[in-house]
């Protein structure tokens, strides 16, 4: 039995101590076809009834409209047009209103149904599990109890469909050496094409990882290198930037895991997350991330990252 909306989100400052666990809560719903979607709960800052939409003319696709909350005025998103779902429900009465990238909008669905907590590691990319079209669109899919599938909502490449990408303007080059680089984890295809824009701007050179499981191998193989008396990973690798949440392994095990490594030690390491709440911050801190920043500014992600390649 589904859960009544007004309890979903209830004592979501709890979920604080999910850091460093591996696991991830996720918000189920429909959008009125035999799929069950879901988003990450600590996206959501609330679920309700749709109410009046203002239709306003020449909007990007999959915007019905916008709509005032609390005095401010936000986009409507259409979650089943993005999708590209078969559903004859043009009036989707339940909105998930999300809190991400400093951006706050409302996505339209048929229903909501529960909260489910999952071990990051039975979080999986989507390969041959959908079609083409929709698979750009989701980032990863688990599985329920019953054997059912949930695909989990790449909300920042909607997000970015809808009012583009961030412009990259010109920046700080970075002062590394030929040899130099930095590492990063990001399982968005838009976070990651973002990500490369900054670096190349800045002339860095960089190593790249689709989850934290990936990323850790990766470092792994890094780290394991037949290393001179004269140089160390230190010596060429300068920096490692994560997301916090990934499959298979979030930013958060990830970190701790590279912050125990005697082999990382003084490499910094900075969460970069589209989480940008005080208390996703302080979960950053406590896994031992040197800096949080949250996603995506360009520029800002650049003077994040220039003092610790100082050093």
């Amino acid at each position: 039995m589904a859960t009544s909306e007004a309890s979903l989100l209830a004592n979501i400052d709890a979920r604080t101590k999910l850091a460093g666990s591996n696991k991830m809560e996720i918000l189920l719903f429909s959008l009125g076809t035999r799929e069950t979607f879901g988003i990450n709960v600590f996206k959501v800052r609330e679920v309700s009834q749709t109410p009046f939409i203002t239709r306003t003319p020449n909007m990007p696709f999959g915007v019905e409209g916008v709509l005032s909350l609390r005095g401010n005025i936000i986009p409507v998103i259409s979650l089943a047009k993005f999708i590209g779902c078969e559903t004859s429900n043009t009036s989707y009465s339940t909105m998930i209103v999300t809190e991400f990238n400093k951006s706050t909008q409302a996505f339209l669905v048929d229903s909501v149904d529960r909260i489910i907590r999952v071990d990051w590691d039975k979080v999986r990319a989507p390969e041959n599990v959908m079609s083409t079209s929709q698979q750009t669109l989701i980032t990863a899919v688990t599985e329920l109890d019953d054997g059912k599938l949930v695909s989990i909502l790449d909300v920042e490449q909607i997000l970015a469909s809808v009012v583009g990408e961030a412009h990259v303007p010109e920046l700080p080059q970075a002062p590394l050496e030929l040899d130099q680089y930095v590492f990063f984890a990001d399982d968005s295809v838009v976070a990651r094409k973002e990500i490369c824009g900054v670096l190349e701007k800045m002339a860095i050179k960089y190593h790249q990882a689709n989850n934290g499981k990936e990323a850790w191998d990766k470092l792994q193989v890094l780290a394991n290198r037949n290393w001179s008396e004269e140089e160390s990973l230190h010596d060429t690798l300068k920096l490692i930037l994560v997301d916090a949440e990934m499959p298979e392994m979030d930013g958060y095990v990830l970190t701790k895991l590279i912050k125990s490594d005697h082999r990382f030690s003084g490499i910094p390491v900075i969460m970069h997350s589209s989480l940008s709440s005080n208390a996703n911050r302080a979960m950053g801190a406590s896994v031992g991330v040197d800096a949080y920043v949250a996603k995506f500014d360009p520029a800002v992600l650049a003077d994040t990252l220039i003092p610790f390649l100082q050093r």
